[in-house]
């Protein structure tokens, strides 16, 4: 039998960067908030999983207004979100058991493909951690200007959803928090936990900013 799969939504933060009142995690996209996007991909493309929102505290009655009106009524457990990414993940991973795989995905990428989720899953089966990424195209350099300069073939860029072995997961988020663990591949890897790769996709983009809100629309405009 295959595990059960846990999928966990990150949507911990208050969207400063993006400005205004709303929460970036609740914004629509053609009419469908960000977060609800994000998780019917996934769903759509594993119907079984078990889904943990992690939201702030102060905007879960807002989201359950919004599954309600746009009627999202998949079963979802809902978290509270931490002072940190960390901290939020470490909160989801508690309503989490060993022996299960689990996913975690930033709530603001809706377009991370049904192809590249399903494909993550089946591989997930010789995988103790699983990262999607992408080849770095901008030359890159040092801040101070300092030589040599980093060599971008040696360098990828790194989305989500991340893939982990339960057991393995939680155990890493064991460990006291540091500013180095940007993402979940970050922690596992502390641990000495070998991460396998996965080419990601282009358009897998983090909606942060209201640039990337535009990106957001233009790529709906574009696909069927």
């Amino acid at each position: 039998m295959r595990e059960k799969i846990y999928a966990i939504f990150v949507a911990g933060g208050s969207g400063t960067r993006m400005g205004g009142k709303t929460p970036k995690q609740f914004l629509e996209l053609r009419g469908v908030p960000i977060l609800q996007r994000s998780i019917e991909t996934f769903l759509e493309a594993c119907p079984d999983a078990n889904i943990i929102s992690v939201l702030p505290a102060e905007h879960i009655d807002a989201w359950k207004a919004l599954c309600k009106k746009h009627a999202l009524d998949a079963p979802q457990m809902i978290v509270c979100g931490g002072m940190t990414r960390f901290h939020s993940v470490k909160n989801a991973l508690a309503k989490v058991p060993d022996g299960a795989i689990v996913s975690v995905h930033d709530g603001v990428r809706p377009f991370a493909g049904i192809s590249l989720i399903r494909k993550m899953l089946a591989m997930m089966e010789d995988c103790e951690a699983l990262v999607p990424v992408m080849p770095v195209t901008d030359s890159l350099k040092f801040k101070d200007g300092s030589l040599p300069e980093p060599d971008r073939a040696e360098i990828v860029a790194v989305q989500t959803p991340q893939m982990f072995r339960s057991g393995i997961l939680k155990d890493a988020y064991r460990q006291a928090y540091r500013e180095a663990f940007t993402d979940d591949a970050s922690v596992v890897a502390r641990k000495g936990v070998k991460i396998s790769f996965v080419e990601g996709e282009r358009f897998n983009i983090k909606i942060t900013t209201p640039e990337d809100l535009r990106l957001a629309e233009y790529i709906l405009s574009t696909t069927p």
